[in-house]
C-alpha cells in the first residue's frame, strides 16, 4: 500500500513523503494516528503538484544562495572591540556581532547560525571564517578583529 506521510516517523521516513508500507502496517499504527494518508489518484495528483512547487522553491533558494556567494567571495569584514594589553579581547567576538558587521558592512543578511568560525576569536588579528547560504553552498570570507 502507498501512502503519504502526514508527519516525521522515525525509521520510514519524513513528512511529505511517498512511500510503500504493508497494508497491516497502514491500516492498525499509521492511519488511525494521524501519521499517513492512503495515497489515492487525488491525493496523489496533490502531492505531485505540491512536489514541484517545493523543487521551484529550493531551486530559486539556491540561485539566491550562488548570488549571494558572488557578492561575498573572498570579502572582509572588520568588527571593532574592546582589547586590553597585547591585543588579547575582554571575551570573543560572537558570530552574532559578525551577522551585524555584514549587514553594516556588506548590506547582506545572514543568520548567525549560518556562519562558522574555526575557534573563538578571543583576540586582535584575521581569522578566516565560512558561511553555509545553502545545503551545499558556502562562501569563504575573513574577519578583521580590531582594537577600539
Amino acid at each position: 500500500m502507498k501512502v503519504i506521510l502526514l508527519q516525521d516517523v522515525s525509521k520510514l521516513g519524513k513528512k511529505g513523503e511517498l512511500i510503500e508500507v504493508s497494508d497491516g502496517y497502514g491500516r492498525n499504527y499509521l492511519f488511525p494516528r494521524g501519521l499517513a494518508e492512503e495515497a489515492t489518484p487525488g491525493r496523489l495528483k496533490l502531492w505531485k503538484e505540491l512536489q514541484g512547487a517545493k523543487e521551484a522553491r529550493q531551486e530559486k533558494g539556491r540561485l539566491q544562495a550562488e548570488e549571494t556567494k558572488k557578492h561575498l567571495q573572498g570579502r572582509q569584514i572588520v568588527v571593532k572591540v574592546s582589547a586590553g594589553e597585547g591585543g588579547k579581547l575582554f571575551g570573543s567576538v560572537t558570530t552574532a556581532q559578525m551577522a551585524s558587521a555584514l549587514v553594516d558592512q556588506l548590506q547582506t543578511r545572514i543568520d548567525k547560525k549560518e556562519i562558522r568560525l574555526e575557534e573563538a576569536v578571543r583576540q586582535v588579528g584575521i581569522f578566516p571564517f565560512r558561511i553555509r547560504l545553502a545545503p551545499s553552498i558556502e562562501v569563504e570570507m575573513t574577519l578583521k578583529v580590531e582594537a577600539d
